[in-house]
């Protein structure tokens, strides 16, 4: 009997878990990534077959009653072993990480068709695309009739100047014409005039849309790095070739200074993997970073890229990813998302920005997409580069074990700008409250905006006030979900909290006193931008943060016009500090470095570093000395000191010493389970529960594993609900775990936060 394992699209157990099902001969052979209809309990169901089944069944088997066609399987089978890989690892349900790899809407519907084959009827199931996933459109191409009309070879003396013209270009055209366009320079009635007579013929095609279809690439010779490589980055590009030529699955950590080329070494490495006949998959972790690096592949390789992340339409999403899957692409650059497309043959992986914690999804299925990467690189031999100034720090102890190989670039491009560190707790005793320290306006002001100098402002909080208190009873507005203070934003005229979304209009009196004495404490991008408008109102600012990449489009934008040179200062939150590579910038200034330094969380050092050093490297990045200015009010932090020094080697040393001493990664490895109910007390006593019965598993298993708990989330409550945590930490916390835990208890293997 053949069998094969199936992710049934229904509601199920996590953990990779697949049901196995009978192939009916008459079927024949059904590959591995093929979608087919089943009876799961008493309904049937649409599933994904993941593979064959090992042995003989000792049940009867349910078989699989239909294969749903499609245009081939839905994922190549490098695909099929990743979401196979991710499920069991993550603890996922199967069925939700293939939706994730899928196109929007892939399988949301099918239909069943009846057609008459030789005098009988055939039935088959099919996929069938919803209207997001299509786009059509009506074109026109000449007939032969129409040919010999327009080139005068027949009579043409019914034929009207509008039709005439029409004809005329459809003759000069090389392919059918979209009817919309004809209609707008030729008239409305012409095309059906010339239909009727047999002239023309009317088609529907499939529009493919492009996300930057329109988007010009840069000039030949316009770019600062157009020079070559440098020794080092040759060097790198000799040993990254050496690995994609013998397909070996190394990792190697690119640690670049900011302004060391590292781009210039990918754009090498994808040349070698494209001269061998395979693709390259690069990530990058915000939408922002991913056009500018897309234009600069597109300029140096001269091939089509495509691209993937969450801002696209779903049309556009679903045109890319078929793309993708059919091969008429071989570079694909995106978000994390970008981790799971269907590119059959990757001959190197990239990862920009490595360290970034956008890398790890936040929902079912929490995988990270720089440790997917590393998986895919297994799976389809080939080398993966893990590119980042600042290393995360268990990428950087992995390295040091010998786990990964290390390579490292100095910088070409500039010099390390000047580094300032201005003690606020000094200009608050001196008067001064506002965000801008008198340095810091010092330099804005100095700032040469005659020949071209810019300014980017660097504060990792949006809005315009992070508290709002009563001055009289000290009464401050909070989220009644999670019970943290509101942010104030001034655009919208509105609070809003940013760890669930939700929005309150600003109380003009103190609900607790009825007070009108209202004081908005703190400040986020948008109070800087104001605070530098109307102090330097010569200075043409412009804004990026979350506010602003939430429509489509406005972050490629904001950046485009800030490196063409349309503003002077960007304000923004740590999405300027990532891949920013504008020559004119000479000035970077942190407004406030300790806003997450004191975070009750084993990153909150290293994220601080990393958002620091990666924000001081945007400036000098040409020909012209830079300056960074500092602000905080830790300015002994051992944080601080080792960015002022430029003392890397002590800062990771220090860091993983601690790592170390409690068996967290990369010694160990951290599971982190939460539970949410709506009564505090049945979420804690079940946490208390979990809490013992883990501990109880590791004093039988002798395991060396830490259990943790339970610990308040961080944000208590969300959504109605109390949540608590319990933390796994040590060697092989699954073999302590086991199964999934079942509801209501979620998983999150690897964990970016234990807040």
């Amino acid at each position: 009997m053949r069998t094969v394992e199936v992710a049934v699209d229904a509601a199920g157990p996590r953990g990779g878990q697949t049901f196995t099902y009978s192939v009916p001969q008459a079927l024949g052979t059904v590959e591995p990534g093929e979608a087919v209809l089943v009876e799961y309990g008493r309904r049937r169901a649409l599933g994904v077959v993941l593979g064959t089944s090992e042995g003989q069944p000792d049940r009867e088997l349910k078989p699989i009653l239909a294969r749903v066609r499609s245009d081939g399987p839905l994922l190549p089978p490098l695909q099929v072993e990743l979401c196979k890989h991710i499920a069991t690892h993550y603890l996922a349900p199967p069925a939700l990480v293939l939706h994730a790899m899928l196109a929007p809407g892939m399988l949301e519907r099918v239909e069943r068709v009846t057609r008459n084959v030789d005098g009988g009827a055939e039935t088959e199931w099919t996929v069938r695309p919803p209207v997001a996933r299509e786009k059509l459109e009506r074109r026109v191409s000449l007939t032969e009739a129409g040919r010999r009309a327009a080139a005068g070879e027949a009579d043409g003396a019914r034929l009207g100047p509008r039709q005439r013209a029409l004809l005329a270009e459809l003759l000069g055209a090389d392919e059918p014409v979209a009817a919309p366009l004809l209609a707008a320079r030729h008239g409305t009635s012409a095309i059906p005039g010339l239909a009727r007579r047999g002239l023309v013929a009317i088609e529907q095609a499939r529009v493919e849309r492009r996300p930057l279809a329109d988007r010009a690439a840069p000039a030949r010779g316009s770019r600062p790095d157009d020079a070559p490589l440098s020794d080092d980055q040759r060097r790198a590009v000799e040993r990254i070739a050496d690995h994609v030529a013998a397909r070996r699955p190394t990792t190697v950590l690119l640690e670049g200074t900011t302004a060391s080329g590292k781009t210039s070494v990918y754009a090498a490495a994808i040349r070698v993997a494209l001269e061998q006949g395979r693709g390259a998959l690069v990530l990058v972790p915000e939408i922002a970073l991913a056009v500018p690096l897309l234009d600069r592949l597109g300029y140096d390789l001269g091939v089509d890229v495509a691209l993937l992340h969450s801002a696209l339409g779903e049309g556009e999403r679903a045109d890319e990813w078929r793309r993708i899957r059919a091969g008429e692409v071989k570079v694909v650059v995106g978000t994390r998302i970008a981790a799971l497309a269907p590119l059959a043959d990757p001959g190197v992986i990239i990862v920009d920005e490595e360290h970034d914690s956008a890398y790890k999804s936040d929902r079912t299925p929490r995988y990270h997409a720089r440790d997917v990467a590393m998986e895919l690189g297994k799976l389809a031999e080939a080398p993966v580069i893990l590119g980042s100034a600042t290393p995360d720090v268990v990428t950087y102890g992995r390295a040091q074990l010998g786990e990964i190989e290390r390579i490292v670039l100095p910088r070409v491009a500039g010099a390390r700008p000047k580094v300032d560190v201005v003690d606020l707790r000094a200009e608050l005793a001196a008067g001064n409250r506002g965000l801008l320290s008198r340095q810091l306006a010092a330099a804005l002001a100095d700032l040469n905006t005659q020949d071209r100098e810019q300014a980017v402002l660097v504060i990792n909080r949006r809005g315009s006030a992070s508290v709002i208190v009563c001055r009289d009873c000290g009464y401050v507005q909070i989220c009644p979900e999670c019970q943290r203070p509101l942010v104030f934003h001034a655009n919208t005229l509105s609070l809003r909290c940013h760890h669930c979304g939700a929005t309150a209009p600003v109380a003009r009196r103190c609900p607790a006193c009825e007070s009108v004495r209202i004081r908005y404490l703190g400040g986020g991008t948008q109070r800087v931008e104001r605070e530098v408008q109307i102090r330097f109102p010569h200075l043409r600012v412009v804004r990026l943060d979350r506010d602003v990449v939430e429509r489509k489009g406005e972050a490629t934008r904001v950046i485009d016009a800030f490196a063409a040179g349309d503003f002077d200062v960007l304000v923004g939150t740590a999405l300027v500090t990532k891949g920013l590579d504008v020559p004119q910038v000479t000035l970077v200034g942190v407004v406030s470095a300790d806003i997450a330094l004191n975070l009750p969380d084993q990153r909150a050092a290293e994220r601080t570093y990393q958002l620091l050093v990666q924000a001081i490297g945007r400036a000098g990045r040409g020909e012209r000395a830079g300056t960074a200015i500092v602000q905080t009010y830790l300015p002994d932090h051992p944080v601080i000191a080792a960015l002022v020094e430029d003392d890397a080697l002590s800062f990771y040393g220090a860091e993983l010493a601690s790592r170390r001493l409690f068996n967290a990664p990369p010694f160990g490895d951290v599971i982190k389970l939460t539970i949410a109910l709506e009564d505090r007390a049945a979420a804690e006593k079940k946490a208390t529960g979990m809490t013992a019965e883990l501990r109880e598993r590791v004093r039988a298993s002798d395991a060396k594993v830490e259990v943790l708990g339970p610990l308040p989330a961080y944000i208590a409550r969300r959504a109605g609900r109390w949540r608590f945590h319990v933390v796994l930490r040590g060697e092989r916390p699954m073999d302590v775990l086991g199964a999934d835990p079942g509801a209501p208890w979620s998983v999150d293997v690897d964990p970016e936060s234990l807040l």
